[in-house]
């Protein structure tokens, strides 16, 4: 056999060939390949890219190379920063980034290092997501970002860059479900709104969590009064049993939600 490659077979009885290499100690896996030649290839192209930080470099990657763009990475990363992962992260001074594809990278806190580290990011649709537990999960999830947010609208990138991860540059707007924040007269007022064929206005409060607390009161009423729809209630972080119950009986919705709901 060439060096770097060894000979598998499938459960079809199929032969096809991998290459590895060890670099620093560190086991390598580079991939599958149809023949022996180009998993020797892809052999010699990893011992060239560990060896020559001054020829090879992420944005270099060749358009026709034979190493997959991830295991592209991850050999670069370990060249430059002495730290291997298996998903494709380059190790900055205080953030990283996390390679997509050539021309999609994510920039993330250090602090989420050791879970990127661990999981894969996928992109489809123009969503980001992670699998756990069998399960895909928007990444936005990990920022307090509901699955049903709009952009500009529920939250934002401080900077106006949507790749940015960091904490510092993701603001929620809107953190409630049915809530949303809005203006007028220059002040700040939480307008709480439900959707059953078309929106119906809860009420205008003065905070968040009224607004929130409302939007729970509306959809109860409406579950209790008949109405065939799930609606996912908003938990309330930081507030007692007590309290939480002192608001939910003060908190008033619209009287046309009320007469709507007498229809059910």
């Amino acid at each position: 056999m060439l060096p770097g490659t060894y000979l598998t077979v499938k459960k079809n009885g199929k032969a096809y060939y991998r290459a590895s290499i060890t670099y620093r100690g560190k086991h390598i896996s580079l991939g599958s390949f149809g023949t022996e030649e180009d998993a020797h290839q892809a052999y010699l192209l990893a011992g060239r890219v560990l060896a020559g930080p001054g020829t090879w470099n992420i944005d270099g990657y060749p358009s026709a190379c034979i190493l997959n763009f991830h295991k592209w990475v991850v050999l670069i990363n370990f060249r430059d920063n002495g730290i291997y992962f298996k998903t494709p992260i380059y190790l900055k001074k205080q953030y990283f980034l996390y390679y997509i594809d050539p021309d999609t990278i994510l920039k993330f806190a250090a602090d989420d290092l050791f879970y990127y580290s661990r999981h894969k990011i996928l992109k489809r649709g123009g969503h980001l997501f992670v699998t756990e537990y069998g399960m895909q999960v928007n990444i936005l999830s990990r920022y307090g970002i509901k699955s049903y947010a709009v952009p500009g609208r529920d939250y934002c990138f401080a900077n106006g860059d949507p790749t940015d991860f960091t904490y510092d540059n993701i603001q929620i707007i809107n953190r409630y479900y049915g809530v949303t924040k809005e203006y007028r007269n220059g002040k700040p007022e939480f307008t709480a709104k439900v959707h059953i064929n078309g929106s119906h206005l809860i009420g205008r409060y003065s905070s968040e969590i009224e607004a929130a607390i409302a939007y729970n009161k509306a959809t109860l009423l409406l579950k209790n009064k008949g109405l065939k729809k799930e609606f996912l209630q908003n938990y309330i972080e930081g507030m007692d049993e007590i309290a939480y119950a002192s608001a939910f009986q003060k908190i008033r919705i619209s009287k046309n939600l009320l007469n709507y709901a007498e229809t059910l």
